[in-house]
């Protein structure tokens, strides 16, 4: 095999608690993820040498400040007698708003490159790797619904929260997680989830209870610096949804909807101001 094109998905972000500030730097988190049909499309091609990547969105960067890059430059250093790799992303998934998308670029390409290069890394190598890139990396090499806790990068299984439908609305403008973080008051956070109380939840599959109870508070920062998104999370409950949050950083708002009709209404009146509205579906890991 010469080629492989891969889909690899967006997430979101069921709650978020922020514990405290780590030595190095980074923040110990507390939050449940899950990946969701919204897909970016990977196409590797092997090469004789060096690493190449491509993106049909112009706002991406194609060179080290690509995630994705970074992640088959780093898979070469550890299979150095491989070759090389020409990559392509079609991009779906919008760009510095809380879903993923980078990471998931990511994850995808190392799991590209490992198939088209006979399995050079072991699972296990492939996520020691995935978590040098970043927090998220590891998460997306199977996706799912897991609790991640540490960094982000240690994670926990949990049941498949599947087919619940999602209705995410982006504003259209970026929000960078290390402003969220550096700006981050520990001492005023709002009210934090129960995530043990969430993942009971969850292997019940109590939607209603999962989707008012959510908690994100990386909101305390964004929602202040942007009210639109509060706006929006009002609004999503106005037209249905059982429960609405903030995934990640921001800023994409998101509901959880009983079914596909109220969302799908729901998203015809979002569309009228917005042009990033997407009805999804939550879905399972995919090893």
């Amino acid at each position: 095999m010469e080629k492989l094109t891969i889909s690899m998905p967006a997430k979101t972000n069921i709650s978020i608690n922020v514990k405290n500030k780590l030595a190095s730097g980074y923040h110990s988190v507390e939050m449940i993820m899950q990946t969701i049909d919204l897909f970016d499309e990977i196409t590797v091609e092997k090469t004789q040498s060096g690493v190449s990547i491509q993106c049909d969105d112009p706002k991406l960067p194609c060179d080290q400040g690509n995630i994705a890059l970074k992640a088959a430059e780093m898979f070469f250093k550890k299979c150095p007698d491989k070759g090389g790799a020409k990559i392509a992303l079609k991009k779906n998934i919008p760009i510095a708003a809380g879903l993923g998308g980078g990471s998931s670029d990511a994850a995808g390409v190392l799991k590209a490159l490992n198939k088209l290069y006979d399995n050079c890394l072991t699972d296990i190598e492939l996520t020691r790797l995935s978590r040098q890139l970043g927090s998220d990396v590891s998460f997306f090499l199977s996706g799912g619904t897991h609790l991640a806790k540490g960094k982000g990068d240690e994670l926990t299984r949990l049941p498949d929260l599947e087919g619940v439908h999602i209705l995410l609305v982006n504003p259209g403008f970026p929000v960078s997680t290390q402003w969220v973080y550096e700006n981050l008051d520990l001492d005023n956070l709002g009210e934090r989830p129960n995530i043990s109380n969430l993942i009971s939840a969850i292997e019940a599959m109590d939607i209603n209870y999962i989707a008012m109870n959510m908690k994100n508070v990386l909101e305390s920062v964004t929602l202040k610096a942007y009210p639109e998104l509060q706006t929006i999370k009002s609004k999503l409950i106005g037209l249905g949804a059982f429960g609405s949050l903030m995934s990640g950083s921001g800023p994409t708002i998101f509901g959880i909807f009983p079914d596909g009709d109220t969302a799908e209404a729901a998203k015809e009146e979002f569309l009228k101001k917005y042009k990033n509205v997407y009805h999804t579906m939550t879905i399972g890991r995919w090893e």
